[in-house]
């Protein structure tokens, strides 16, 4: 009822249009009121720690460089990044209420944006230019670092020279035959000789191993194999290499000591030096999960240096003097850090080795400290020092897999669960040991399962059996095997370490004779396709969900790991595998079987190509193939895919053919594949992947059943180490 005296006066569709527009900014502003008021009570009682979440934003920055393909789309997401940060400020500016929502989103977006920038001023800095083709080089060039391989019959030089041509610096990996070395090839000799030099090679098919990625960041413009002689112009210094001559003096004397396998791997233990390691006890090692132990890391680090500590705060405690005027562990830690510190650059100070020493150290700090040493801040602050020095570690699978095993362990063991179970209590010696025991069996199998969608990606491959063989492999090789072969090498100093070096081997042997046994057990390795990045992205943020957060929210990690394993579970191979050069190609049926080109197994690229498929079983010749009719120079094949039969044409040999005939074979082809340039009147009804296709596009693979083709080209964009053509 309107008051007396106050018309009444229509309102027009203009004037409620007008209204409208000037309502809805506040209507939105009042919606993201209330999506930062829900958000912000979220972080509050979530207990939000920043550091993790910055450091995983920082890891998601240089992960990103490496997905997008050019300069600009790198630009743009640093840009994209940063106007977030300024959002949030500029949104939430001034309000308490909303200081955890502030704050998370401009400290993330900025690590993320850093991220990003440090990965790409790493790639120019340190990015070496590979070499156009294949040569014979005459080199003029000083040996920056050697590696013995005596199970593979070579030395590996690591060579600084110039081109020849064009006067640029090149950095230069060979490999030098054990019967052409010569003495005198040590660290800092100036030498001559001719190599036959390759590009770093890029993945062999979508999924492969990108051996031009990691040669870019290590400054290789080529590697190669020595021909014919090799003379020293100059010798080394008596004061160069002198980590690297000691580290290869430690390795021959504890192969001296101790023969065989268990000799090999001791010296792996000592020094790092994984060269004399037999084949056959690598795969073995390989395929029962104990790969890990293999390579100087965590377990062998963290072995020295608690030792160190043990050692050092029991002597020290022996004097009255020390006891009463310094802080025990305080003095032990440092004691102990040194020896970590030593331990790593007598190893080769190789990335995981560093790694592990700064985790180490940080363990050390926080206990000197009466700090919580094993916390995700620690694992946080690791992880943060190795990708602001090596971003491009992020992409390879040591960091992945070391970080994911630490988080894993850090996160169960800061489980409230796990806490009460492992709390004292009274009772006897038994039942204490049974508990730590199924505690070393339960972490071992939480490893596992974190490290699963990893290794699957890398390698398509697992260890069924690890967690079990785990449980007697770390607590031998920690508490055994080490202590045996670091008691030997001191009690050499007097001549008595004899019986130490037996007792090393015995447990060795013990080592050895465990992964034999689980890796020849029935279905002890699995063999799945190769899984897409997608797939293993929703497996790591369910993990880091699960490890970081805090509550029962934790929990919403099962949601992405659980669409991951569904599509893990689904995953099937391509139908059609085309190495890069074309000489290796495979069909997979749709019994799972596969059916090679060449059929060599043993090759790189058979076992490539069976790996990247998932076949376990043995692979046939392709003549084989159902329906196949095959003469010296191409084989025809049906094949069915989706709702029809696709016709294949394979070529078999280099012979020139008659062009006509080519011709008429292409047009009653889908697809063609071929190792050669094919003339362009060879016009297949669907796709040419010939010698042209392949060299601009890399190794490919082809899902006929929905009719799609990935490249090796599709991955690569626009950074240096990638030299082919891109897709459209």
């Amino acid at each position: 009822m309107a008051t007396q005296g106050t018309p009444l006066v229509p309102i027009s569709d203009t004037d409620l249009s007008e209204n409208a527009a000037v309502q809805r900014p506040w209507r939105m502003r009042a919606s993201m009121s209330r999506f930062g008021d829900a958000f912000e009570s979220f972080l509050g009682t979530s207990g939000f720690d920043r550091a993790p979440w910055l450091v995983v934003a920082f890891a998601a920055g240089v992960g990103s460089w490496f997905v997008l393909h050019t300069p600009w789309q790198w630009v743009l997401a640093g840009v994209l990044a940063s106007l977030i940060a300024l959002a949030a400020q500029a949104l939430w500016k001034g309000e308490d209420a909303r200081a955890h929502l502030r704050l998370a989103l401009t400290g993330l977006s900025l690590a993320f944006a850093a991220g990003l920038a440090v990965v790409w001023a790493r790639s120019d800095i340190v990015g070496a230019e590979p070499i156009d083709r294949p040569t014979l080089m005459a080199l003029d060039a000083r040996i920056l670092s050697k590696q013995e391989q005596p199970a593979e019959g070579r030395y590996r030089l690591v060579l600084a020279t110039r081109d020849a041509t064009e006067g640029r610096a090149m950095k230069l990996r060979v490999n030098v035959p054990l019967d052409k070395a010569i003495e005198g090839l040590d660290e800092g000799a100036r030498v001559r000789l001719r190599a036959r030099l390759m590009p770093p090679s890029p993945p062999l098919l979508p999924g492969g191993y990108d051996f031009a990625r990691a040669a870019w960041f290590e400054g290789y413009a080529a590697t190669g194999s020595l021909v014919g002689e090799i003379e020293i112009v100059e010798e080394a210094g008596k004061d160069t290499g002198l980590i690297a001559r000691a580290q290869r003096f430690l390795s021959a004397h504890v192969r001296d000591n101790l023969d065989g396998s268990a000799g090999s791997i001791a010296a792996a233990f000592a020094s790092g030096d994984r060269g004399a390691i037999a084949e056959d006890n690598e795969v073995a090692m390989r395929d029962a999960g104990l790969t890990h132990l293999l390579a100087i890391s965590g377990l062998h680090v963290s072995a020295v240096i608690a030792a160190a500590y043990f050692l050092a705060i029991k002597l020290f405690a022996l004097s009255p003097w020390i006891t009463l005027r310094l802080r025990l562990p305080l003095v032990a830690a440092a004691f102990a850090a040194f020896a970590g510190i030593g331990y790593t650059l007598l190893t080769g100070a190789q990335v995981p080795t560093v790694r592990s020493c700064i985790g180490a150290i940080l363990v050390l700090i926080a206990l000197a400290l009466g700090r919580e040493p094993l916390s995700l801040r620690m694992v946080a602050v690791a992880a943060a020092v190795v990708l602001l020095l090596w971003p491009e570690t992020l992409v390879g699978p040591s960091f992945q897999m070391s970080f994911a095993a630490v988080l894993a362990i850090v996160a169960l063991h800061n489980a409230r669960p796990v806490k009460d179970f492992l709390a004292p209590r009274e009772e006897s010696r038994t039942r204490w040991l049974s508990r730590r025991m199924l505690m070393l069996f339960v972490t071992g199998l939480v490893i596992e399962i974190a490290l699963m969608p990893i290794v699957l990606f890398h390698f398509h491959r697992a260890g069924l059996y690890g967690a079990f063989a785990n449980v007697l492999a770390i607590p031998l090789v920690t508490f055994v095997s080490m202590p045996l072969i670091a008691a030997a090498l001191l009690f050499d100093l007097v001549g008595l370490g004899a019986p130490f070096w037996w007792l090393a081997g015995q447990s060795l042997d013990l080592l050895l004779l465990l992964a034999h046994t689980t890796s020849a057990q029935p279905g002890a390795v699995k063999l799945v396709p190769h899984i897409g990045l997608f797939t293993v992205l929703l497996f790591v943020a369910g993990g880091l969900w699960l490890a970081l957060w805090r509550g029962r929210a934790r929990l919403l990690g099962l949601l992405p790991a659980a669409v991951g394993g569904l599509l893990l579970a689904t995953a099937s191979a391509p139908d059609v595998l085309i190495s890069r050069d074309g000489r290796d190609v495979g069909l997979v049926d749709r019994d799972g079987r596969l059916f090679m080109l060449r059929d060599k197994p043993g090759s790189f690229g058979h076992d490539s190509l069976a790996e990247l498929a998932g076949v376990e079983a043995a692979s046939m010749p392709m003549a084989n193939w159902p329906g196949a009719r095959c003469s010296a120079d191409f084989c025809t094949l049906p094949m069915e895919g989706g709702e029809r039969v696709w016709h294949l044409l394979v070529a078999r040999s280099r012979e020139r053919l008659d062009e006509r005939e080519l011709a008429a074979a292409c047009e009653r082809a889908d697809l063609v594949i071929a190792d050669r340039w094919l003339p362009r009147s060879c016009q297949p009804r669907w796709l040419k992947a010939d010698g042209r296709f392949l060299k601009e596009r890399g190794g490919t693979v082809i899902d006929l059943e929905a009719g799609g083709v990935e490249t090796v080209s599709m991955h690569q964009g626009e950074h240096g180490w990638w030299k082919g053509g891109l897709d459209d």
